[in-house]
């Protein structure tokens, strides 16, 4: 059973790369189903709209999680109350529209896969406790009894509560993996109990930028130069980031993972 799990789309161009390389990685890999951080898709970087989230799933995205971003297009609420294929972070307050975890079935051999999108507390937007939602969670879902396989995208700022997290899932989920902070780290690896990990998975944007926005632009704002605009996403050629989780069909764990970058100045 092969997943591929894309960081965060960035903008147009964000979109444009998957475009030219989703399908044939589908093909060439041989995946089964794909899940993808959507919340940063729209043209200007902060949002998603309906529009867009029903553009990802054609291309061949089984499930869009999200983060911090997510209500940033007001019209996307509309969509996660109706379509269970988009998901918002579970440990939002309670009453938040839509859902934080969803069972879905893999394209060909329609094995159930659970999908968790969580968020991270530190330095994130007021969250409930990601930890106690996580571990409600892994009470209830249980690996190769209620799902064949489980991913977890966490969507956090730093890299302890990322790894804690991992270690937490480890061994009843087949890959938890951290997105937000767009750049792809090099600890790529299947934890000790046989769940893949990486820290951050990137992002499927333009890397010539400052995490996908424009990088002129974004320098002038930290000189605090009274020129500087609005953040905006850089739409030069991006690169496609994730990685690539070989699962075993008995246990539901990672056998194998590898990180996965196409295009752009990444290659």
């Amino acid at each position: 059973m092969n997943i591929l799990i894309l960081g965060d789309i960035m903008g147009k161009s964000g979109r444009e790369v998957l475009k030219k390389n989703l399908n044939n990685l589908i093909e060439e890999n041989k995946i089964d189903f794909v899940v993808a951080n959507g919340e940063n898709a729209a043209d200007d970087g902060k949002g998603i709209t309906q529009e867009i989230a029903n553009e990802l799933l054609s291309m061949g995205i089984d499930v869009i999680t999200s983060g911090n971003h997510v209500w940033d297009k007001k019209e996307i609420i509309e969509l996660v109350e109706k379509n269970n294929k988009v998901l918002r972070p579970a440990n939002f307050v309670e009453g938040s529209p839509g859902k934080g975890f969803g069972i879905y079935f893999s394209k060909k051999h329609k094995y159930k896969i659970g999908v968790i999108n969580l968020i991270g507390n530190v330095f994130m937007r007021k969250s409930e406790n990601a930890f106690k939602v996580a571990s409600d969670l892994k009470n209830r879902i249980k690996l190769k009894k209620d799902v064949d396989f489980l991913i977890i995208d966490f969507h956090g700022e730093i890299t302890s509560e990322k790894m804690a997290i991992g270690h937490f899932f480890d061994g009843v989920s087949t890959a938890v993996v951290g997105t937000h902070t767009h750049i792809p780290t090099a600890d790529t690896r299947i934890l000790k109990n046989g769940t893949a990990y990486q820290t951050d998975i990137g992002m499927c944007g333009d890397y010539d930028s400052v995490i996908g926005m424009n990088k002129e632009n974004s320098i002038k704002k930290f000189l605090k130069d009274k020129n500087s605009i609005n953040n905006f996403p850089a739409n030069g050629e991006a690169s496609l980031s994730g990685i690539l989780i070989e699962a075993n069909l008995k246990n539901g764990l990672a056998q194998k993972v590898r990180r996965i970058i196409k295009g752009g100045s990444l290659v």
